[in-house]
């Protein structure tokens, strides 16, 4: 009679637990932009510790780097428990230096390369005007119709306004945050969390532990940070190998544009290296872009540079990236086109941007689990 009533209860539990998840799930969909206006008022009002979390994740690695580095100098000398204040100061000085040379080469460089680009626009156009000619009288066509003067005035007008955003970023970042309390607040709040996140990074992941273990099951808390562990792993090497391979890929395409188109060489560089970071499409858009404005300086040079970027890539994934970054994150190539394209089509340039280490944690997860099935089928 007992056992009965007991499983009845369980029974009533499971179902009104289903039944209030279904009813909480039918009005959240109803009122879904509600539901979204409250997660972002929270997200909001969380961002410094979001933005906070985000940065210290991009330097967890070199913080760990300069880590390992001042603690193998010092040794066992009474100063080495400055090794890790010393690792957090090391990384953000070198953010500092890294994102200081970007605004003082790169921006400039690249402006010089969009302005030399403006200026010889329009003898490009009339040469694309005299080939496309030329190829019709070879085929006996009639391009008596055909006028790129709105063409160049279209392309010169978006140049400009590349230009002048270009000229007037650091102006407008520098007006921007000193203008706006706010952002400024949110800035320096983030920056103090990451800097407590860093400096105090295992004795927060001790706390979470340890709060995780006092108020969920063993059976979940294991698995759940199993899971944790496995996509702090996969994003860390998957943001690492992407940004280490842009700025390879860019660094070495802006040299061999030095033998190619001089001019040039900044522009073609900084869209190679910036493309390079979406995964999949990055490497075509980026050629494309490229190699469409070489045809228009010159059809050979635009040959050529597509023989330099193929040779290049291939040698870049073959043997410098795994040299440098190590294995991928263990995604067959189907799985990361799938990832892509589910994810572009859902969220955009997010979506493909963070569609690859999501899938690539889900696809570790699935082949864990047909694995221990697999296993335990083989025993029974």
């Amino acid at each position: 009679m007992n056992q009965g009533w007991i499983m009845d209860k369980r029974l009533f539990k499971s179902i009104l637990l289903i039944i209030t998840y279904a009813v909480v799930l039918v009005i959240a969909l109803a009122r879904l932009d509600v539901v979204l206006g409250a997660v972002g008022y929270v997200l909001g009002l969380f961002r410094p510790l979001i933005i906070g979390f985000a940065l210290a994740f991009i330097l967890n690695r070199p913080c760990h780097f300069f880590f390992r580095l001042y603690r193998r100098a010092l040794g066992k000398n009474p100063a080495a428990g400055a090794a890790r204040p010393l690792a957090v100061v090391t990384s953000y000085v070198a953010l500092v230096l890294v994102v200081a040379g970007v605004f003082s080469f790169v921006l400039p460089k690249l402006a010089e390369s969009i302005q030399t680009f403006i200026l010889n626009l329009s003898t490009y156009i009339s040469n694309v005007q005299g080939w496309l000619n030329q190829l019709a009288d070879y085929f006996h066509l009639d391009m008596q119709t055909l006028d790129l003067s709105r063409l160049n005035q279209t392309l010169e007008n978006l140049l400009k306004q590349a230009l002048g955003f270009l000229s007037s970023l650091g102006p407008q970042l520098l007006e921007f945050t000193t203008s706006i309390v706010s952002l400024v607040v949110t800035g320096v709040l983030a920056l103090v969390f990451s800097i407590y996140m860093l400096s105090g990074k295992e004795k927060l992941l001790g706390q979470c532990r340890r709060v995780l273990r006092a108020y969920v099951p063993a059976k979940i808390a294991d698995p759940l940070t199993d899971v944790v562990h496995l996509t702090s792993d996969t994003f860390t090497r998957f943001v690492t190998g992407q940004l280490i391979e842009a700025c390879i890929l860019g660094g070495l395409c802006t040299v061999g544009m030095l033998f190619i188109q001089p001019d040039y060489a900044p522009l073609i560089g900084v869209t190679i290296g910036a493309s390079a970071i979406i995964p999949v499409a990055g490497a075509y858009i980026g050629a494309m872009l490229s190699a469409v404005l070489l045809l228009m300086v010159s059809p050979l040079k635009a040959l050529i540079f597509l023989v330099f970027l193929v040779i290049l890539q291939q040698i870049e994934g073959n043997v410098i990236y795994p040299k440098v970054v190590g294995s991928s994150i263990g995604l067959p190539g189907i799985w990361v086109l799938a990832a892509v394209t589910v994810g572009g089509g859902l969220l955009g340039l997010e979506g493909v941007l963070f569609s690859v280490p999501v899938a690539s944690v889900l696809y570790t997860l699935l082949r864990r689990n047909v694995r221990k099935r697999l296993d335990s089928q083989k025993v029974d």
